[in-house]
């Protein structure tokens, strides 16, 4: 992976080269780990004119999925009492002999920027953009191998949770057991905080677990995610509790299912972000459902769980091969609940079998 590294700080470095900086501050955590292989609890990355350099608050913990660094960086550890890393980064750059310093605007504080400012009043600070996120969209089959690994252990915990006994139990304890299997089963933690929604509650979009039991004729929406080597994935499903579901049920839920297949099959290299969105949300806006459907349909996953790319209506851009997306629709209806489903899926070429599927757990209506 060290070859990996260095040829991804190269590309940035021609990007800051060509805006007119030859060094650059990285500080947004994950574009840390994507461009030095790690990122300590506030660490920040500097590219200069020489070798690049990984600054730390303190020496990294060893946490599990906090990574390792590249072997070609140095690191350096602050003092106890050495401040904010990146404010020494710029003393750093200044010692080097920088003119100008390309920072993450779009990351940093004003606190920050203002610190950094005044440790190095001569430096030229520009902006790097989203360069680094623009860079992390595509993913090479090692990023892909840690999602699908993710994948896996999402599956594993959301199908022995299948297995117990529901009845009675809160939707935060089903959460918080889901977390802990997914630990059990080798991931570094949560992609997120897991939701979990019953009778009422179900099919909201970022739900927030409560209180509430599980009863006989529930509709029960779980979503969760695993993080694996900093990669996060995403998987979300419906389910009834009982032995028969109710007519609207099943209705609700092959209309949500046929706008997630529709989405799942417009993924292709070439298609446009808002037109994957259109191909689920028509087939809920047909059936009545246009209000208050989520602004998106599904997103880009990585080192974050809600990436570059959006599929939203108004977003623009095409989608790339080897872009992970999960594609999510879902319908809430007030005082009776609703459906999600939600997959995480790899954009694939019709030559290598379309779109790849993560995310495996069954999409039946099953009645539990």
């Amino acid at each position: 992976m060290p070859e990996v590294y260095a040829a991804r700080r190269e590309r940035i470095r021609e990007c800051c080269t060509a805006g007119g900086s030859a060094t650059a501050l990285v500080t947004r955590p994950a574009n840390v780990r994507y461009l030095a292989g790690a990122a300590p609890r506030g660490a920040v990355l500097l590219m200069g004119r020489g070798e690049d350099l990984l600054l730390c608050a303190g020496p990294p913990s060893g946490e599990v999925g906090e990574g390792r660094p590249d072997e070609a960086l140095r690191v350096q550890v602050l003092p106890r009492a050495g401040g904010d890393p990146a404010v020494a980064a710029a003393d750093v750059a200044v010692a080097q002999g920088a003119e100008s310093l390309a920072v993450e605007e779009n990351h940093l504080t004003v606190t920050r920027h203002r610190a950094i400012g005044s440790v190095a009043p001569r430096l030229r600070l520009g902006d790097l953009g989203g360069a680094v996120e623009q860079l992390r969209v595509i993913k090479d089959e090692e990023e892909i191998s840690c999602l699908r690994i993710g994948a896996e252990i999402a599956d594993q915990a959301l199908g022995e949770l299948l297995e117990s006994i529901l009845v009675g139990r809160t939707e935060r304890h089903l959460a918080l057991e889901l977390e802990r299997r997914l630990v059990d089963h080798g991931a570094d933690g949560p992609a997120f905080a897991t939701s979990v929604g019953t009778g009422p509650n179900s099919g909201r979009r970022g739900h927030r677990p409560t209180d509430r039991r599980v009863e006989e004729g529930d509709f029960l929406s779980v979503c969760l995610g695993a993080t694996y080597r900093g990669y996060r994935c995403e998987i979300g499903r419906t389910f009834v509790i009982g032995t028969s579901p109710a007519d609207w049920q099943i209705e609700l839920y092959d209309l949500v299912f046929a706008a997630q297949r529709a989405g799942r099959e417009s993924l292709a290299p070439g298609a446009a972000y808002r037109d994957v969105d259109r191909a689920a949300r028509q087939v809920l806006d047909s059936a009545g459902h246009a209000e208050g459907l989520p602004p998106l349909t599904g997103h880009g996953v990585g080192l974050e769980i809600d990436e570059d790319p959006q599929l939203a209506p108004a977003a623009m851009g095409k989608l790339d091969a080897c872009v992970p997306v999960t594609v999510e629709p879902g319908v809430h209806l007030p005082g009776r609940g609703g459906v999600r489903i939600d997959d995480t899926l790899v954009v694939r070429p019709e030559a290598d079998g379309g779109p790849e599927l993560l995310t495996i757990t069954t999409k039946e209506l099953l009645a539990l």
